[in-house]
């Protein structure tokens, strides 16, 4: 595997990070509001600060991208992008669907990422050319094609409301075998384990999406975002079975 290594130590720091959030947990967090209205707290800030030194020990040529304001240029050409909890409207609600996100983006390609879901003792992680796994198993997606045997996920649907195709989403959706969404993170885990096979998300930024992309596609999804580019940069995203891929575009291109 060319990136074990990075892949290893992302694993370790994820699985630490995850240990320190829930001891800040049990003692009891308040959320603060950031400026974009979303909820941090004291473990987002900690668990991050603990994943960029691991990192920073690791690979000290490498740059660093954190959510809550690490920032490190990069000498090597290469940048961990954080986001040390995804999901903290889950967290301080004491719910399962939280995760700690660590992708290794290298000439802007996402190469390696690792998605640590610790209430569900799940940790995936994926690289360029090697495959995806969740907890030492294969990942890979299904292959439906037919919207009527298909799972749909559309997360955050009080985002969509101004967006062109909002009005006409209910009746698209009831195509589908089924619709199932967790928030975020989980759905597109979902999605390269076989279990759904479109995940819709509006809303959402480049730590959000790092080290999901690369496990998505390593499963054998495509990724877009709702322009139709390949970026972890567009503000949305989109994974979905190469079998659907025309099905959801042409949806999202409705006027």
């Amino acid at each position: 595997m060319a990136f074990a290594r990075e892949i290893e130590v992302a694993r370790k720091a994820a699985e630490e990070a995850a240990k320190l959030a829930l001891k800040y947990q049990a003692a009891g967090i308040r959320p603060d509001t950031k400026p974009d209205d979303s909820p941090v707290t004291i473990a987002d800030r900690e668990s991050e600060r603990l994943i960029s030194s691991r990192l920073e020990e690791a690979f000290p040529e490498d740059g660093i991208l954190g959510e809550e304001g690490a920032q490190k240029q990069s000498r090597s050409g290469r940048r961990w992008i954080i986001d040390p909890i995804d999901g903290t409207r889950d967290f301080v609600r004491g719910n399962f669907l939280w995760s700690v996100l660590i992708g290794l983006e290298q000439d802007a390609e996402v190469v390696a990422g690792v998605v640590h879901l610790p209430m569900l003792q799940q940790t995936c992680w994926a690289s360029r050319g090697d495959g995806a796994f969740c907890n030492n198993v294969r990942l890979s997606m299904s292959g439906i094609a037919d919207p009527s045997k298909a799972v749909l996920s559309v997360n955050s649907l009080n985002r969509i409301r101004d967006m062109p195709f909002s009005l006409g989403l209910i009746d698209w959706a009831s195509q589908f075998w089924a619709y199932r969404c967790l928030g975020g993170t989980p759905d597109a885990m979902m999605v390269a384990a076989g279990q759904v096979d479109v995940w819709i998300e509006p809303k959402v930024a480049a730590w959000d999406l790092a080290a999901v992309q690369v496990i998505l596609e390593e499963a054998g999804a495509v990724f877009f975002d709702f322009s139709g580019a390949r970026t972890i940069y567009g503000g949305s995203a989109v994974a979905c079975t190469p079998g659907l891929e025309q099905e959801v575009r042409a949806f999202l291109d409705r006027k």
